[in-house]
């Protein structure tokens, strides 16, 4: 989920935390002076935050297609600011930057549980497209040891999914790079560029990346993360919202949401038009598409939901805790699906379930 922290920066969890709780803090206060006013009726803009990663598919498409906008209404669509992962992500949507966000678990987790409430999960978008690729002469786990591992940022998604994975095969890590396993943190860009010169040994990473690493790169994928989830399935990328937001425009959040439920529909319905519309929106965001062959991998790994799998969420909020990364987080109310499943219930489709 890419796909923000769960827990500490990668220079240090001191300044990290006092940007934190300066956000909150603004965030707090912008939402009580609002709190006394109605709902605004009045045109506003919804500024998207999302990542150029296939495992945003929904995002691409939703935006390149013009679905969002139209879904919008009244309202407008700014669609302007990208991430590569979620730490920094959170901290935009937790300071005000950002409205909604396609975002993974592991950093929503975080940003609701530093925020006191102040985001909320409201659907999901997408699940699986994530995984470890290794040089082609690591075979099993066991040679991992003593080998540098890189995940897109300390503490997003991949990153938990990688420390968990390599503590339950009996091999220890720490936030500075040091254990059996170094794991080093860059952006998904880097990654790409380190393994090909031999710098990295590996790295965990979503989609498109994996099969980057595969295709074009001659990696090995030793762990599909979809074998370790029950039926494969588990939550990569949700919809997190400002909680005053939701408050403040809860009209504007629902055509939002009709317009995801039609994008999912869509990428479902035309998986050829929408593996292009993604590509055209990534070639727009970075100047290069990607080769058909790394697309049609990618696309395959994943499957496109509104569906936020629940279950998985609350296990990866465990592991962020057994590696480390957080330290008991409180997640009642951390979803908010009611808008959504009346979306879907008006469209004759089913709803979704919080746990």
């Amino acid at each position: 989920m890419p796909t923000g922290s769960v827990g500490k920066s990668e220079k240090g969890g001191k300044g990290a935390a006092a940007l934190v709780l300066l956000a909150v803090g603004l965030l707090l206060a912008a939402a009580a002076c609002g709190s006394s006013s109605s709902a605004s009726t009045s045109p506003v803009t919804l500024r998207l935050g999302y990542y150029p990663n296939i495992t945003h598919g929904t995002a691409l498409v939703g935006v390149q297609e013009g679905i969002f906008a139209k879904a919008l209404g009244p309202d407008k669509l700014d669609a302007s600011k990208t991430f590569n992962a979620g730490p920094a992500e959170a901290t935009a949507l937790i300071t005000g930057s950002i409205d909604v966000a396609f975002i993974g678990p592991s950093p929503s987790i975080n940003a609701f549980t530093k925020s006191h409430g102040a985001v909320q999960i409201v659907s999901g978008a997408a699940s699986g497209g994530a995984g470890l690729v290794v040089k082609p002469s690591i075979t099993s786990v066991a040679d991992l040891k003593g080998k540098t591992i890189a995940t897109p940022q300390l503490g997003n998604t991949q990153d938990v999914a990688l420390r968990s994975f390599l503590k339950s095969h009996g091999l220890k890590t720490d936030l500075q790079g040091g254990g059996d396993v170094s794991i080093k943190p860059q952006e998904n860009s880097q990654i790409l560029l380190t393994f090909k010169q031999g710098s990295i040994d590996g790295a965990w990473v979503p989609e498109p990346y994996m099969s980057q690493l595969v295709v074009q790169d001659g990696g090995r994928l030793l762990v599909d993360e979809k074998q370790l989830w029950p039926n494969g399935q588990w939550d990569t990328t949700n919809v997190l919202v400002s909680t005053s937001f939701l408050k403040a425009h809860p009209s504007t959040v629902k055509r939002f949401l009709e317009g995801l439920v039609e994008t999912v529909a869509s990428i479902k319905s035309d998986p050829t038009g929408a593996k292009a519309a993604m590509n055209e929106q990534l070639a727009s965001l970075s100047g290069k598409k990607l080769p058909d062959s790394v697309l049609n991998a990618a696309f395959a790994n994943l499957t496109f939901t509104v569906d936020p799998i629940a279950s998985s969420l609350v296990k990866q909020a465990a592991d962020a805790v057994s590696v480390g990364l957080l330290t008991s987080p409180q997640l009642r109310g951390i979803f908010n699906l009611t808008t959504l499943n009346q979306v879907l219930k008006e469209k004759g489709q089913a709803q979704v379930a919080s746990s």
